[in-house]
This record gives C-alpha cells, sequence and structure tokens, in this order.
C-alpha cells in the first residue's frame, strides 16, 4: 500500500483540512495558538498519518497508523462542536464539517477493519 494519494479517505481528509484551514481563518485572534492550531493540527494528522502508514512494511503497522488517524478524526469531530459551541462558526458550516469527519471517521474503522480482519 504506497499509494495513499489513491485512498478515497486520504482525498476525503484533505479536502477536510483545507476546509479546516479556510474556516479557522475566521476565528477570533486570540485562538491562533489555542484552538485555531489544535484544530488544524488535529485534522491534518488524519491525513499525514495515512500517508506514513502506506510507506510501513507490514499490514500491522499500516494499521496502527490507521488507528491513530481514526483517534485524530476524533478529536477534530469534538474540536468542531468546541467551536460551534463557542460561537466561532455558524450552524451550516457545523453540519457540513460534522457530516465529513463522520463519513472519514466511518472509512477509516472499515480501512482497519480491511487491514486486518478481527476474528
Amino acid at each position: 500500500m504506497n499509494n495513499y494519494k489513491k485512498l478515497n479517505v486520504w482525498i476525503q481528509s484533505h479536502q477536510l483540512t483545507l476546509a479546516i484551514y479556510r474556516v479557522s481563518i475566521e476565528f477570533p485572534k486570540h485562538e491562533l495558538f489555542g484552538l485555531t492550531s489544535q484544530l488544524r493540527r488535529a485534522s491534518s494528522s488524519i491525513p499525514c498519518n495515512l500517508a506514513e502508514g502506506s510507506s510501513r512494511d507490514s499490514r500491522k503497522d499500516f494499521a496502527r497508523f490507521v488507528e491513530i488517524a481514526h483517534g485524530s478524526a476524533l478529536e477534530v469531530e469534538y474540536l468542531i462542536l468546541l467551536t460551534f459551541d463557542l460561537g466561532y462558526m455558524d450552524a451550516q458550516t457545523y453540519e457540513q464539517l460534522i457530516a465529513e469527519i463522520t463519513s472519514i471517521s466511518k472509512q477509516l474503522v472499515a480501512l482497519r477493519r480491511s487491514i486486518i480482519p478481527k476474528p
């Protein structure tokens, strides 16, 4: 599994990261080194871990990176909720981002199961 760019979940998580960067530009300046930075790092961690994991020689190693990406997806889901509750994004943006991260999360679970199925 070397061409991570062909993974649907990588493509979608990359697009989500771009959307997070665009949305977070509007966050208050006092959040730049807090919530803005944390949300950007967490969202970019998803495609980064898929890319890094795809270079691993074993299925077990790749599966571990997919698990880490899934953890980051859940972190992003919470951070999106937090930013919405703080009033930093509107309801439409919130719902779009939540739909995207939910889809990504489901794909990561399915990918992990396809790499090493549970007995």
